[in-house]
């Protein structure tokens, strides 16, 4: 990792070797976050706009002198990342604001964002020559890390809810993943998956246990800027479960500023479900985070009433003049359907919860016409089709007549 200084705890403020610690901090345990440092000189050097032009790598690997990797794994053949950036035609105009752009992570290989952080999970696990590769889920996380194992030949223990959506397990299953279906909350199976890791000595790819999965998820934030010719963005709005997503756009701008790419850090906009939003009232209300037992939502993917990285995402939401907004089950729902007919996305419901931010901020007046919005969509529809369904649609069943069909126009169909 020829750019990586250390690793820096949030909490305590030590510093370590990469090789003295895996995951979090000695002393402060679980809650010790540690962060990764770099020698920004040095990447100054090999990371600049001449050379990103020059790049034909479109994927998230033309980022590698940020990353905490030495190298692109041989084995990971897979493309991740470079996904596109959409101009919105017709959400922004009948919002009221005038450039909004969406960010559609539902391209990646197994369709979500989650592919970025288990891209560099199974780098770093190449590189410390391990076989075996865990991780808990609400369904994103294992499916991504089920299928980039699969095509990098290792082997994968995911560990999820028995209620995850049936797309997600679908996945699990046709990657060839070793299975748990665990009866009871993501947090249960987090906590699980945590014990199997100290028993067995498998791999962790778990969100803020492993310090670099927000390294991975930071690459969004990079693709963002370089599509927008380095004119950041003012906002950036990011569906929340665990935290580690919103970190991971907060550091990739720090990044950028650091490195003079950009000449501002956007404002981001938390984003979580009203059945679940620890982080979300925590930034709201100005208080520490408060675990739910029982939290629910039709948007699995961030569902967590145990967020995991909660310390560094609320200190970095509230550090980029940030705010939060819960959404309704029914606002999600409808904001499938709403991006869908607008622009042709298609999202899952934890990513459709950043629309219906979008439209909710924008009639609450939180959006100014001129703001540039960057949305970001998670994950595909197709990963919960069942929830899908519940938007609205327009549809007809008739009989296999012409006629059928032109009393089902006159008729306004």
């Amino acid at each position: 990792m020829p750019s990586v200084l250390g690793l820096k705890c949030m909490k305590c403020g030590r510093e370590y070797d990469p090789s003295a610690t895996r995951y979090v901090c000695p002393t402060c345990g679980s809650d010790g976050i540690l962060e990764v440092l770099y020698n920004y000189d040095r990447v100054r050097a090999v990371l600049t706009r001449e050379l990103l032009e020059d790049d034909r790598d479109l994927s998230m690997w033309r980022y590698l002198a940020l990353l905490p990797v030495e190298e692109r794994p041989p084995s990971l053949t897979l493309q991740i990342g470079w996904t596109p950036l959409y101009a919105s035609q017709r959400v922004g105009p009948q919002l009221g604001l005038d450039h909004v752009w969406f960010k559609d992570e539902g391209r990646n290989p197994t369709a979500s964002l989650k592919d970025r952080a288990s891209a560099i999970a199974i780098a770093k696990a190449a590189e410390l020559g391990e076989r075996v590769i865990t991780a808990a889920t609400t369904g994103n996380a294992g499916s991504s890390l089920a299928g980039l194992a699969a095509n990098a030949g290792l082997t994968a223990y995911i560990f999820a809810p028995a209620s995850a959506p049936a797309g997600k397990i679908a996945q699990l299953r046709v990657f060839g993943s070793h299975l748990f279906l665990v009866d009871g909350s993501y947090d249960q199976a987090f906590d699980l998956c945590m014990e199997a890791t100290e028993r067995f000595g498998w791999y962790n790819r778990n969100t803020a246990f492993n310090p670099f999965m927000v390294e991975g998820k930071k690459t969004v934030a990079l693709e963002v800027a370089e599509q927008l010719c380095f004119e950041a963005p003012d906002k950036v709005i990011v569906p929340v479960g665990d935290g580690c997503i919103v970190s991971g756009v907060a550091k990739g701008f720090r990044d950028l500023l650091t490195l003079g790419l950009i000449d501002h850090l956007p404002q981001l906009i938390a984003v979580q479900a009203e059945g679940c939003a620890p982080i979300a009232r925590a930034v709201m209300w100005g208080e520490p985070v408060a675990y739910l037992e029982n939290p629910a939502s039709c948007a699995d993917s961030i569902v967590a009433g145990i967020p995991r990285n909660h310390l560094m995402a609320v200190r970095d939401i509230r550090s980029s003049g940030g705010l939060a907004v819960t959404v309704s089950d029914g606002e999600i729902i409808d904001a499938i359907g709403f991006l869908g007919r607008s622009e042709g996305i298609f999202a899952e419901p934890a990513a459709a919860a950043s629309v219906a931010a979008l439209r909710k901020l924008a009639a609450s007046g939180d959006l100014h016409k001129g703001d540039r919005i960057v949305v970001l969509i998670t994950g595909n529809g197709l990963k919960d089709i069942q929830n899908a369904l519940r938007a609205k649609g327009t549809s007809l069943t008739i009989p296999p007549l012409i006629d059928a069909v032109e009393r089902a126009i006159a008729g306004g169909f």
